[in-house]
């Protein structure tokens, strides 16, 4: 029986976008003048299938998933796994960057728990959907059995399809977990068949030791289960309910038309399982910013795609992805507001 995630995404409109394309070209503005904002419009023109695109600001819906990793045992991250949680009540009172940015941008805002080790129960404002209290210790077993990892690619279907706004335009996916750089940069590693020491990274902050340490228990863990290439066996030996659940709300949202603009590092880690399930998906990912975190620059280049900025950027949560709001924006009311040449008399030469 398939799966929903092989179900048929939405076919991008290409004549919208050739006609986007078009008007660019008659906009009061040398040609490409406007850099990469003249191609995010014609982007958006194809995934809204309006030659001129909705501003997308106020219609961006962001959803963090927060989950633990039993891999934390091994001192991997500079925080205890408590934070976690800590975190996701955060989230929920608007201290955090995220919660600020949203609410400066006027973006709906999410909290998903797809399985924290610790209680969330009665922090209002969370949807509460746990797959297990955190993922197993992958230096020593599995991270998940397959029907967890199943159960966690479904949590990010049920985020698209029954949580986020219906008139919902773009969407931003989030994470929080503490030891969840080193899932992402197993995950990667596994995918990509690169060492542990092309994409190990500080994460939370970690020292030269501290790093080398990780990058250890990464590679021990690789060896001992040795997960074939396939995205789900790789899931189930080193992934995180988080970044499965991330990965199914990428292709959820693709089913249902909806972009979605991936943030740093563990976001990417997702993309790149989401594209190995389903390559066409990549024509709905717009990639926001590249991460301080070591290893995102390689997963960028192996997917072949250009982030919006680099702003020297670590903290996840959907923050880069959420700074690059007020510049889309500004590419679609250029495209939609600017006179062309013959609205304003303007010989073009």
């Amino acid at each position: 029986m398939p799966h929903w995630f092989e179900a048929p995404l939405v076919e991008i409109d290409l004549f919208s976008r050739e006609k986007a394309e078009l008007r660019q070209s008659t906009l009061t503005k040398p040609p490409g003048s406007l850099g990469r904002l003249e191609q995010l419009a014609v982007l958006f023109a194809g995934w809204q299938g309006k030659v001129i695109p909705e501003l997308v600001a106020k219609k961006t819906s962001i959803a963090i998933f927060a989950a633990d990793h039993g891999v934390a045992e091994e001192g991997v991250s500079a925080f205890p796994q408590a934070v976690t949680v800590e975190m996701v009540k955060n989230f929920a009172r608007g201290g955090a960057a995220i919660s600020v940015l949203a609410a400066q941008l006027g973006a709906d805002l999410h909290i998903v728990n797809a399985g924290t080790a610790n209680s969330v129960a009665g922090v209002g404002g969370v949807v509460n959907n746990p797959v297990a209290c955190g993922t197993a210790n992958f230096a020593k077993q599995p991270a998940m059995t397959k029907q967890q990892c199943l159960d966690a690619l479904a949590i990010g279907q049920q985020v698209i399809n029954e949580v986020i706004a219906q008139d919902t335009r773009l969407f931003i996916g989030g994470e929080m977990g503490i030891a969840n750089t080193t899932s992402a940069t197993a995950v990667c590693c596994a995918l990509l068949n690169r060492p542990v020491d092309d994409l190990v990274g500080a994460g939370t902050g970690l020292g030269n030791q501290a790093i080398k340490h990780k990058a250890d228990v990464i590679s021990a863990a690789l060896k001992k289960h040795a997960p074939s290439p396939q995205p789900l066996d790789v899931l189930c030996a080193v992934g995180g309910f988080e970044i499965a659940a991330l990965a199914g709300a990428y292709i959820a949202a693709a089913q249902q038309g909806i972009p979605s603009l991936v943030d740093g590092f563990i976001a990417t880690a997702a993309a790149l399982v989401a594209c190995r399930l389903r390559p066409e998906l990549k024509g709905w990912l717009l990639f926001s910013h590249q991460s301080a975190e070591k290893g995102h620059r390689l997963v960028l280049e192996q997917l072949e795609v250009s982030p919006l900025l680099s702003l020297g950027m670590r903290l996840g949560e959907g923050s880069g992805a959420a700074v690059c709001l007020p510049i889309i924006d500004s590419a679609l009311a250029l495209h939609a507001s600017m006179a062309t040449f013959e609205e304003a008399e303007v010989q073009a030469g």
